[in-house]
């Protein structure tokens, strides 16, 4: 309970400015630009069950890409984008799409309908090129903004990014939360990961030092919010 209380003291407003550009930053992780009426999502990683059982025969509920859409369709549905950007790994081997089961393919053709969408060339999913619609590139540029799956030590201004999978874990009498974040310092952004499988790196590790070296402040998901969490306030796993 006292946890909680702290947290929404903290809380400044989900919304910030990157480039010149209005970010809005959703509860579910995705991120909407208005003023272009984009939605940018990152790591979806679909089939990620799937891949475990064909590569290793572990087997994990089968229903992640069902639930990682099913949470896309909702957001979609409250903001309606005229575009979508998947920022990369959307699948989580460059197979996926064939595993898809029809019903899950069905729900991304209609999720597509009517709207431009973007395929961005993540690590896991770089060789997909076809049969799941849209368009594929390797970097999206969005007015101010510059849209790619793994963020560049050094890029200009504007950069959203992925890849990371940030989360953040705030920690207080003995007890403590750890959330998917989003992560900025005004310079560059890097989302949570979007899928239901997927997990996350803290952000206090050493990977994200060279990406933020005048500190950040991490964005972190909660319960039908988003919460504003000062580097200091963040601990170590």
């Amino acid at each position: 309970m006292a946890l909680g209380q702290r947290l929404e003291k903290t809380v400044k407003g989900t919304d910030l400015a990157l480039a010149g550009e209005a970010l809005s930053l959703d509860r579910t992780g995705a991120l909407w630009l208005p003023e272009h009426r984009t939605l940018v999502v990152s790591d979806l990683h679909l089939e990620k069950g799937s891949s475990f059982a064909a590569r290793s025969g572990q087997f994990l509920p089968p229903y992640d890409t069902r639930e990682t859409l099913a949470c896309l369709h909702e957001v979609i549905q409250r903001l309606d984008p005229a575009c979508v950007v998947a920022l990369g790994d959307s699948f989580h081997d460059a197979r996926g799409p064939e595993r898809m089961e029809p019903g899950d393919r069905a729900m991304i053709a209609a999720l597509q309908e009517g709207r431009d969408w973007v395929w961005i060339a993540g690590n896991h999913d770089a060789a997909v090129s076809e049969g799941v619609g849209g368009r594929y590139c390797e970097t999206v540029s969005v007015g101010g903004l510059t849209l790619r799956h793994e963020p560049l030590a050094g890029a200009e201004a504007g950069e959203i990014a992925g890849h990371l999978h940030p989360c953040g874990k705030v920690s207080m009498r003995g007890r403590s939360v750890r959330r998917r974040c989003f992560v900025s310092d005004g310079h560059r952004l890097v989302m949570p990961a979007f899928g239901a499988y997927t997990g996350g790196l803290n952000v206090r590790d050493a990977a994200f030092e060279p990406l933020f070296p005048k500190g950040f402040t991490a964005y972190l998901l909660g319960d039908g919010r988003v919460f504003v969490i000062g580097r200091t306030m963040l601990g170590r796993d």
